[in-house]
C-alpha cells in the first residue's frame, strides 16, 4: 500500500489491541469501541491490515450472518482459520476492530483468508478498503425503514459500493430482481444462483407469493410476470415489457428432496456440467438459500469445490440463527427474524411442525432494530396463531403488547397468550410445559434473550470464542 505511515499504523493497532483487551477483562464484548480507537490514528489502517489477503464480503438483506457461518465453517474443515466478524459487528468499525486486532504492530496480517459480512449502508466504505475477492449479495426485502428507506435505496447503497471495486467478482441471487440487477452496466465478473424452477413439486411451489417488495420492473415499471415463486418476490421472474428476466444461473439447486427440522437435502447443477446431492444442516427454505449462496461464493473465488459440499452438513447454527439450546429438558431454537420477508419464511418453518410447540415472540423497537414496527402487520402471524401445534404464547419485548394485538388478529386465542417482560422470568415459564420451543426475536430483543438463556445453559458469548 503506497503512502503506509509505519507510525500511524503501530499506534492504531496498540490502541485497538488494548481497547479490545480492557473490554474483555471488564467482561464486555465490545465490537465497535476498538474499531473506533484504531481510526482515531489512521482513517484507513483498514486497507493497510487486510493487505494482500483473500476476503470473501457477504452482504444483504437476510442471511448474511448464516452464508458467512457456512463459508468460516468450510474453510475451518479445510484446516484453514481465517479472520471473520463472527460477532455481526458488520459497520466500518466493528470490522476495522476484528482485522486490526489480528494484526502486527507493523500492520502484517496473520491470516491469509478472511470471511465478512457487511451492513449493505457500510458495503461503500468497507469494500474500497479490504478489495475483496469476491462479493456476496444474498437478497434485497424492506427492512428497518426508518433507517435505510424504502428498498431502492438499499439497493443504490449496494450499488455505489460495487461501482468502487470492479475487479471484485459479484456473486448474485439470480432470483432476486433486486439484487440480480446490480449486474448492469459493471465491469465486474458475475455470478449467478438460484433455485430453479424444476426444484419444487407442484404442492410445494408458492405459486400466488404472499409478499412482494419488488412487484415491477426496475427498468421500465411493468409488473412483473412469473414462470415460478420460491417465496416473496423471489423466483422466475420476466418483464413482459422490456425483457429483464432471471438470468441463467452459473449453479442452482435443482431438487430439493427433503425439507425437515434436522436439515435438508437438495442437488445441486453446476452449470451444463455435473449435479450433487448436498446436505445442509440447518432446515428452512431460506437456510438453502444461503446454502447455494456459500457454494456459490466458494465457486466464484475459485476455492476448492469439495470443502464448501462436505462442510454444509456439518455446518452448526450461527448467533441467534436457528440456534439451539436445551434447558429444563426442553429444547428451545432461537430464530432471528426483522422483516416481513423473513418473518414469514419462520412462521412457515413452525407451522410446518408435526408436533405439538411454544411459540415466543420478542419484539423490540430500538435504533439497531428500527423504530418502525409496522413491518408486523404485512408478516402472516395468521400461520401460527391458528396453528391447533401451538399450544402457548409468549410475547416479550419493548413493543410485546404490539406483537400480542398482532396475534389478536391474527385470530390466536387469547388465552394462550402471555406477557412477560423480564427474561428470566421468560426462560422459566417458556419451558415449563415439556413441549419444544420456538423463539422468534427481533435483533435486540435476541441479544437480550440469548444472554440469558446462554448463561441458563453454558453457552459462551461469542466474544469468548474469539482469539
Amino acid at each position: 500500500m503506497n503512502g503506509h505511515n509505519p507510525v500511524k499504523t503501530f499506534f492504531a493497532v496498540a490502541a485497538c489491541r488494548l481497547t479490545r483487551w480492557g473490554l474483555r477483562v471488564a467482561h464486555r464484548g465490545g465490537t465497535t469501541l476498538p474499531g473506533r480507537s484504531a481510526l482515531l490514528f489512521d482513517k484507513k489502517i483498514l486497507e493497510v491490515v487486510s493487505q494482500g489477503m483473500e476476503i470473501i464480503v457477504v452482504t444483504g438483506t437476510n442471511g448474511k450472518t448464516t452464508t458467512c457461518s457456512m463459508l468460516r465453517n468450510a474453510l475451518q474443515e479445510s484446516g484453514v482459520d481465517p479472520l471473520s466478524n463472527i460477532s455481526g459487528a458488520n459497520l466500518l468499525t466493528g470490522i476495522t476492530a476484528e482485522f486490526t486486532a489480528l494484526a502486527t504492530l507493523s500492520g502484517k496480517p496473520k491470516k491469509h483468508f478472511a470471511i465478512v459480512e457487511c451492513d449493505e449502508g457500510a458495503l461503500k466504505k468497507v469494500v474500497p478498503l479490504i478489495h475483496p475477492k469476491v462479493i456476496v449479495v444474498t437478497n434485497l426485502f424492506r427492512d428497518q425503514l426508518d433507517r435505510y428507506g424504502e428498498v431502492m435505496h438499499t439497493l443504490e447503497e449496494i450499488r455505489t459500493g460495487v461501482g468502487l471495486v470492479p475487479e471484485t467478482t459479484l456473486c448474485l441471487n439470480a432470483d432476486c430482481s433486486l439484487t440480480s440487477s446490480l449486474a448492469d452496466g459493471v465491469p465486474n465478473s458475475i455470478f449467478y444462483y438460484g433455485i430453479g424452477k424444476n426444484a419444487f413439486s407442484e404442492k410445494e411451489e408458492d405459486v400466488s407469493s404472499d409478499l412482494s417488495d419488488a412487484k415491477y420492473c426496475i427498468h421500465c415499471g411493468t409488473e412483473y410476470e412469473y414462470d415460478y415463486h420460491t417465496y416473496a418476490h423471489l423466483g422466475g421472474f420476466r418483464c413482459p415489457k422490456c425483457g429483464y428476466k432471471r438470468a441463467a444461473t452459473n449453479i442452482e439447486v435443482s431438487s430439493i428432496d427433503k425439507i425437515s427440522p434436522k436439515g435438508s437435502d437438495i442437488t445441486v447443477q453446476f452449470g451444463n456440467a455435473d449435479s450433487q446431492a448436498i446436505h445442509i444442516g440447518l432446515p428452512a427454505l431460506y437456510n438453502i438459500y444461503n446454502g447455494i449462496a456459500a457454494i456459490g461464493a466458494y465457486e466464484a473465488a475459485g476455492w476448492k469445490r469439495s470443502d464448501i459440499t462436505d462442510s454444509l452438513g456439518k455446518v452448526a447454527s450461527s448467533f441467534g440463527r436457528m440456534e439451539t439450546f436445551t434447558y429444563n429438558n426442553v429444547d428451545i431454537q432461537m430464530i432471528l427474524v426483522k422483516n416481513p420477508a423473513g418473518c414469514n419464511q419462520s412462521l412457515s418453518y413452525l407451522s410446518s411442525m408435526d408436533d405439538d410447540y411454544v411459540a415466543v415472540f420478542c419484539l423490540n423497537d430500538k435504533t439497531a432494530d428500527g423504530h418502525d414496527i409496522s413491518w408486523i402487520w404485512d408478516a402472516d402471524f395468521e400461520k401460527v396463531a391458528t396453528d391447533e401445534n401451538c399450544k402457548k404464547i409468549y410475547v416479550s419485548g419493548t413493543r410485546a403488547t404490539d406483537i400480542r394485538l398482532r396475534l389478536k388478529y391474527a385470530g390466536a386465542n387469547e388465552d394462550i397468550i402471555t406477557l412477560i417482560e423480564d427474561e428470566t422470568k421468560l426462560l422459566k415459564a417458556m419451558t415449563s410445559h415439556s413441549l419444544p420451543v420456538f423463539a422468534l426475536p427481533n435483533y435486540t430483543s435476541m441479544l437480550s434473550l440469548r444472554a440469558v438463556v446462554g448463561a441458563a445453559t453454558g453457552k459462551k458469548e461469542f466474544w469468548k470464542d474469539q482469539k
